[in-house]
């Protein structure tokens, strides 16, 4: 291939690698100092109803809450945890599936409440938005029963909790043997701590680093792969999908051309079917055929993003078991949803 076609690519895929290594780094150094300084159960109290059925450790509440406000940052603390031995692969499948509806919530800020509900208007709006919410919810709840019944001491290993005295705070040897001393001994305990923190940080640091020198070559590599085969490559031949389940679920003929455009761009779908509202689609019809246009998007997604992002961080193998599980899970919760609006 000419480097006059691979030249442009790389323009676009490097500041997209870069933002995303940017928060893998964010992500993988807070969960090292997470649990080096013992922040996990300060952390990770509320996520604990969750965690804790689905027999996770403390550590992965920490990731939950993070992923509320960066999807890439939550996966790379979790990636980190499955690399340092608390989760196994089978634990950070589950893992994954509760993060669902928490990497959905940041988005209601971001795009769904500034962008989306003012385009298709406040009924169709909050209805499609409550639907996503639903679907986002059922595939955490699902995660949490697979975690309940699947899952055993032997799929995690807790370092955190085991290295904290319970509370959050790191277990001093001194402490905990009784040791007294004076000014002295409270100048050489300060200068102790400030060796440790430093040393903690740095820790924290190289194995952040580490983990970028692996992950951000696979990344850049397979971001650039992906973009050159889109555009070699028809994806357009996926949109025959649409007029099959539309057709299916009894929706009017104008849902094809809807369900084509949700498909390749979230916001030009919804442009197009708000004036239609009331007039060729009820509001349950319109949010219907949206979230057709959401399977049918997967297909698209799917190469454009998730192959890069998750065998960026995961690797082939693993990245695919996680692509598997969250497209599996999200055709199965939004074809409920929409046998629920058409029945």
């Amino acid at each position: 291939m000419q480097s006059s076609a691979v030249l442009p690519v790389l323009f676009e895929v490097l500041p997209r690698v870069a933002r995303i290594a940017a928060y893998i780094a964010v992500g993988v150094f807070a969960a090292n100092l997470v649990v080096a300084f013992g922040l996990v159960e300060r952390i990770a109290g509320l996520s604990r109803y969750l965690t804790s059925p689905a027999n996770l450790p403390d550590e992965v509440g920490t990731a939950i809450v993070t992923t509320a406000a960066s999807t890439t940052a939550g996966y790379g603390m979790l990636a980190e945890f499955r690399e340092s031995g608390v989760l196994d692969d089978r634990a950070t499948l589950v893992a994954v599936t509760i993060n669902t509806f928490f990497g959905f919530v940041q988005h209601i800020f971001t795009f769904y409440w500034p962008v989306l509900i003012p385009i298709l208007g406040r009924e169709v709006g909050f209805m499609y938005v409550g639907a996503r919410a639903a679907i986002a919810l059922a595939i955490t709840a699902t995660g949490v029963v697979a975690g309940a019944v699947l899952l055993s001491d032997r799929n995690t290993t807790p370092v955190a909790v085991a290295e904290t005295d319970g509370s959050g705070g790191a277990v001093d040897a001194a402490a905990a043997d009784g040791a007294g001393g004076g000014d002295a001994a409270d100048s050489s305990d300060a200068a102790d701590t400030d060796d440790t923190l430093r040393e903690t940080v740095e820790d924290a640091a190289r194995s952040t680093w580490d983990k970028l020198r692996r992950i951000v070559p696979r990344l850049a590599v397979v971001y650039v792969a992906v973009t050159l085969l889109l555009r070699t490559t028809d994806l357009e031949s996926f949109a025959a999908l649409a007029s099959p389940l539309t057709n299916l679920v009894g929706l009017p003929g104008a849902a094809v051309p809807v369900v084509v455009a949700f498909a390749f761009d979230t916001t030009t779908g919804a442009a197009t079917i708000a004036p239609a509202v009331g007039e060729t689609f009820t509001p349950k019809q319109a949010v219907a055929t949206m979230l057709i246009g959401g399977i049918i998007s997967f297909a698209v997604s799917t190469f454009k993003r998730s192959i890069p992002f998750q065998y960026g961080i995961w690797g082939p193998e693993f990245g695919s078991k996680v692509i598997a599980v969250n497209t599996g899970l999200k055709i199965v919760f939004i074809g409920v949803a929409v046998a629920l609006l058409v029945a």
